[in-house]
């Protein structure tokens, strides 16, 4: 027993202390992506809530049956042609910006480097989303109604036709304003930040 070489016990790695900060980073990590998300959920409801008020509000032209499952508009120069395009723009508008300032307060604020870089992009991706969320329901508010009713009215019935979106520029609007905010935001705090100590300059200039 005395002539047996003694090997040094060699202390377990699971023992050994975890690097400084590692568990900061990690929790740092789990908060952007939570963060991330929820501006990406909270972008889809808004879109939701759009979609809704877009359907149930906008003007939409009026329709006469002139044969089975055939109809024609009745006035022509129906203002309805683009009050919808109005109102699609006007909610996005708001949208966007209640979208860009919340998220803004809330998300990016208190956040520095990477993880304000990426709430930046859930709010402006997010603000795409919501926008074609907010054109698939509203086009599809009302939409059974209609093809009930142009399959089996009689001849000469009257009736509102299905909202659609005449101009497809209007779905930037959302995230254009959010991106607006978003940069007038930046630009406002990296203005206000203080200036340098003068006598710091003057002590670094002698």
């Amino acid at each position: 027993m005395s002539g047996m070489a003694m090997v040094p016990e060699v202390p377990s790695s699971h023992g050994l202390p975890s690097a400084p900060g590692s568990g900061r980073v990690r929790s740092t990590a789990r908060a952007t992506v939570a963060w991330f998300i929820a501006l990406l959920a909270g972008s889809a409801l808004l879109g939701l809530l759009g979609g809704l008020i877009w359907g149930e509000f906008a003007p939409r032209t009026q329709l006469q049956e002139i044969s089975a499952g055939t109809a024609e508009v009745v006035n022509t120069e129906s203002r309805a042609f683009f009050g919808g395009d109005v109102w699609f723009c006007a909610i996005a508008l708001v949208a966007g910006l209640l979208a860009g300032i919340i998220g803004y307060r809330l998300a990016v604020a208190s956040r520095t480097g990477l993880a304000r870089a990426a709430m930046m992009v859930a709010l402006i991706g997010g603000a795409v989303a919501g926008s074609f969320i907010m054109l698939w329901l509203g086009q599809r508010t009302g939409l059974a109604g209609y093809n009930r009713t142009l399959g089996t009215s009689a001849v000469g019935t009257l009736f509102s036709e299905t909202l659609t979106l005449g101009s497809t520029s209007a779905l930037a609007i959302w995230p254009l304003f959010t991106s607006i905010v978003l940069l007038v935001a930046e630009w406002g705090t990296s203005s206000g930040d203080p200036d340098p100590d003068p006598d710091t300059d003057t002590e670094l200039a002698d």
